[in-house]
């Protein structure tokens, strides 16, 4: 199902050439894949700060600074965090209170973080590694096909 998941992707992106159209299906695909998530989709990287980008769920923050939260954390240090309970994270910015775990998979594109993917669930300790690996396996195929907005 998951390299399914991910090949299904990956034609949507390679045969459409906009950033925002790519992220809010891919938002979508997500959305309808994992159960037990209330919240999904991307921040883009401006300057020095997370941009709130194509998501599927409840209102989210707009702004998150590098180094701050979760999102702000993973995009900064260019890698990925599961997050077991955003409570004892520290720092941690709670768009949603609802949300009790999380995992962001920064996108990678020349060196430079161009964005997040970020997952919440209302669930504590709900990513697996595989997940995170399916994750992974999946930003590292649309990558190439979003640019910096």
């Amino acid at each position: 199902m998951k390299e399914l998941i991910i090949n299904s992707i990956q034609a949507l992106v390679s045969s459409e050439k906009d950033t925002l159209a790519n992220m809010a299906n891919i938002s979508a695909v997500l959305n309808d894949y994992f159960d037990d998530i209330n919240w999904v989709g991307f921040y883009r990287t401006k300057g020095n700060e997370l941009i709130l980008g194509p998501f599927q769920g409840k209102l989210a923050c707009v702004h998150i600074p590098y180094g701050k939260g979760v999102c702000g954390v993973a995009a900064k240090e260019k890698k990925t965090l599961r997050v077991s309970n955003v409570h004892e994270f520290d720092g941690h910015i709670a768009c949603d209170s609802a949300s009790n775990s999380e995992i962001v998979v920064p996108l990678i594109k020349d060196g430079q973080c161009i964005g997040v993917l970020d997952i919440d669930s209302p669930s504590f300790d709900r990513f697996t590694e595989e997940d995170q690996i399916f994750l992974e396996n999946l930003v590292d195929v649309i990558t190439p096909y979003l640019t910096c907005i």
